[in-house]
């Protein structure tokens, strides 16, 4: 199953009020394995970065400038998520800005259906627990220590991990360690399933004598004797 884990970074915290994106980071999970493939754009909000906004995410307008306004990035990021599930922390939040954009640029918004919402599942399975997404990675043990400043791609990576980890887990793909002697595991299995006491044997001695002296009809050139 394709799903896409999302973030956003914005200039503020209401589309209603003039806000809008800045930056937008997917990032694809297939059958609850990271994939790689990713989609990241800055994006030019046509206005100004207020210095809160700033603060948090360290885009300014200089910078956004020279980036895409939405409604010229919004057809590749439709084909991007596709009809796939979106995974999105606080989706209420993304999900309004999101559409707020597609409907500028004339597109459809999208349904709000189609989101995840980690925030919703974290806080159900530990009510009362700070569940932002920094609490999270320390809950899971997820490294965001090269989180600074808030990034959508980066956010989105950690939120990808955080999700699989409320799902029941991350996959051994993305968790297995390489110091691990895949022998040694084999070994012990097998050694689980011993016997507690050996058969006894299937063949007498006599049956034992009649096979070696037929094979020793076939002489020295037999297959089973070449080195």
């Amino acid at each position: 199953m394709r799903q896409i884990v999302l973030d956003t970074e914005t200039t503020g915290l209401s589309p209603a009020d003039g806000d809008r994106l800045v930056e937008i980071g997917c990032l694809e999970i297939v059958n609850q394995v990271a994939t790689g493939v990713v989609f990241h754009k800055y994006i030019n909000p046509e206005r100004d970065v207020p210095k809160g906004a700033f603060d948090v995410h360290g885009l300014s307008e200089e910078f956004l400038r020279d980036h895409p306004k939405f409604a010229e990035i919004a057809e590749e990021f439709l084909a991007f998520i596709d009809d796939a599930p979106l995974v999105i922390h606080n989706a209420s939040f993304d999900m309004g800005f999101i559409n707020h954009e597609l409907k500028r640029a004339g597109h459809a918004a999208l349904n709000n259906d189609r989101a995840i919402d980690t925030l919703l599942i974290a806080r159900k399975r530990f009510p009362g627990a700070q569940n932002s997404l920094d609490a999270l990675c320390r809950r899971f043990n997820v490294d965001n220590s090269n989180r600074v400043k808030h990034g959508a791609l980066l956010d989105a990576e950690l939120l990808a991990e955080v999700y699989l980890e409320l799902m029941g887990g991350r996959q051994p793909g993305l968790v297995l360690d390489a110091s691990l002697d895949m022998r040694k595991i084999e070994v012990a299995a097998v050694e689980t399933r011993k016997r507690p006491k050996p058969l006894d044997p299937r063949l007498t001695d006599e049956e034992r004598a009649a096979h070696a002296e037929f094979i020793a009809g076939f002489g020295s050139d037999a297959l089973w004797n070449a080195s």
